[in-house]
């Protein structure tokens, strides 16, 4: 069934929305359609599935930007520009999770994303990694 729908139409979202808006609106899907509400509906208990899958995928910065690329939705323009301050978000498996850099060239692009090469400091050392652009979000100033 979800795969003939959008995730974002099936949540009754714009592709933009953040994920604070995308859990907003599965939390009240969910109230509408899950199965101890609806006495085991199977068609509710399939829209429940669907919704669940959206915001799985939704909710998953990989999953969604793979899911948006597909879709079309995925934006070609770099997220970041040289110099912006980021940090690096927990979904990353880097040893510099959570901290915060900056961008320190041009970013690259490949068939999938873009990506980044970040300059961190820490008491006088500075060292640079790579990174991909989900797992990167802006640093409060």
């Amino acid at each position: 069934m979800s795969d003939h729908l959008d995730h974002y139409q099936l949540l009754g979202i714009e592709h933009t929305a953040s994920t604070k808006d995308i859990r907003e609106a599965y939390r009240k899907l969910a109230l509408q359609f899950h199965p101890d509400v609806n006495e085991m509906d199977p068609v509710a208990n399939l829209k429940m599935q669907a919704i669940n899958e959206a915001f799985a995928t939704l909710t998953n910065p990989v999953r969604r930007k793979d899911y948006d690329l597909a879709m079309g939705y995925h934006t070609i323009t770099a997220k970041f520009n040289l110099g912006d301050k980021v940090l690096v978000n927990y979904h990353s498996s880097s040893p510099y999770r959570n901290h915060t850099g900056v961008i320190y060239t041009n970013p690259d692009k490949d068939n999938f994303r873009f990506w980044y090469t970040v300059r961190f400091e820490n008491q006088g050392f500075e060292t640079t990694s790579r990174f991909a652009e989900e797992e990167l979000t802006p640093a409060e100033n």
